[in-house]
């Protein structure tokens, strides 16, 4: 009984449906390709691994194709890796590994070929009804490679193709983002966190936070930035900075909402500072569905923690209640009300030309009214925390009370 006990526990080391997180099982769906982008030591390598086994003991994989980026990235990692095919499975479903024909061979008859994407010419003839390719994003000859291995995925009834990689805007990971056919997952490196050194993380975090590099490397995030996007990570990132100089003033900018439930926009509420000609982004306490006596309190709270001149809110919506409920929540702080004449899009142009100019700082990271600005024109939600950072940065550097300024 004791036996029959271990062996059930060896057995159950050993699969993968059990120990997997659900990010790192295959998409349902009828997909030709799986293209899962994944952060620095998300697991995707073992994924993808993984994927390919079960095909195998199912007998659909026969005839199976391995590229990476380089040659010694097939052997390194997809096959000899920690997470690699020689390191699954039980014994018993284990392939042997042929270096010199760089060929691997399952039990069960099943083949695969390692091919690298420095030489896509070697997958013109081979057939396959089965691949799985690492880190595409690295690829030297990515479309060259892709496109011969699409030509020699045509046996079997449902050729397929899993492709893991770290997302980088390349031509061809941009082209299978678009791509009929073409299922895309995404996993963060905070999720394979159990697994990765201690303060890997931490360290990684601190460092990139959610700059463009760290949404890419550690977060498995496409970064694109459209050409017509008023604002850009790549800006925001080349003059963000972790500690700002003495400065000259302090605004708190609002953008209120017009209603308070559940639904409602977001009140948007920024600490903006000026040092000289620069204006430097403190902090986002942006609040949704909550009422108006809430979304005071925290402009109150935030006008102390910065020792805030002044209190911008853009009266549109509320008119001279927005003042009455921020001196109700107790602040002896100046209130300016601003009323908005011109487009969201038209006030923003000016300000986007000083991000342009490396004239704006972030102090450190704010995701979510960054992911605003680089949505900005496409998203269909209100960009409340955006807003508020134009009516603050437009009062500190601008030095008019309703920008009126055209859009570049």
């Amino acid at each position: 009984m004791r036996a029959q006990s271990d062996a059930a526990i060896y057995v159950l080391q050993h699969l993968w449906a059990f120990w997997a997180r659900q990010d790192q099982l295959p998409p349902s769906g009828d997909w030709r390709s799986w293209l899962f982008m994944g952060g620095r030591g998300a697991g995707k390598t073992r994924a993808g691994a993984e994927w390919l086994l079960s095909e195998i003991q199912s007998g659909r994989a026969r005839r199976i194709a391995l590229v990476g980026a380089t040659m010694n990235d097939v052997r390194e990692v997809m096959i000899g890796g920690e997470s690699g095919l020689l390191s699954l499975g039980l014994p018993c479903d284990q392939p042997s590994y042929e270096p010199s024909r760089q060929r691997l061979s399952w039990p069960n008859g099943a083949v695969g070929y390692a091919f690298s994407a420095e030489e896509p010419e070697r997958l013109r003839g081979p057939q396959f009804d089965t691949a799985w390719v690492d880190e595409v994003g690295a690829w030297s000859r990515a479309e060259a490679t892709w496109n011969m291995l699409q030509f020699g995925l045509r046996l079997g009834k449902t050729p397929r193709v899993v492709a893991t990689t770290t997302p980088r805007t390349t031509k061809l990971i941009r082209r299978l983002v678009r791509e009929p056919g073409c299922t895309l997952t995404h996993a963060k490196s905070e999720a394979n966190a159990a697994n990765l050194a201690p303060h890997f993380l931490e360290a990684m975090r601190r460092q990139y936070g959610h700059s463009s590099l760290g949404r890419q490397e550690l977060d498995g995030e496409l970064v694109e930035e459209r050409e017509d996007a008023l604002f850009r990570l790549s800006l925001i990132d080349a003059a963000r900075v972790q500690t700002m100089p003495e400065l000259d003033a302090v605004v708190i900018a609002v953008d209120p909402p017009a209603m308070a439930h559940a639904r409602s926009d977001a009140c948007g509420i920024v600490a903006v500072g000026r040092a000289g000609g620069d204006a430097y982004l403190l902090a986002d306490e942006t609040v949704q569905g909550v009422i108006p006596d809430v979304w005071a309190a925290r402009i109150a709270d935030l006008a102390d923690v910065w020792g805030a001149d002044e209190i911008i809110a853009e009266a549109n919506q509320g008119g001279e209640m927005v003042r009455s409920v921020i001196a109700a929540a107790g602040t002896g702080r100046a209130i300016r009300l601003i009323h908005a004449r011109v487009s969201k899009r038209r006030r923003a142009g000016p300000v986007a030309a000083l991000y342009g100019a490396g004239r704006i700082h972030h102090v450190g990271h704010f995701k979510a009214l960054e992911d605003e600005m680089i949505a900005f024109g496409e998203a269909k939600t209100s960009p409340n925390r955006l807003d508020a950072l134009v009516w603050g940065v437009t009062q500190l550097l601008l030095k008019t009370r309703d920008p009126r300024i055209a859009l570049m």
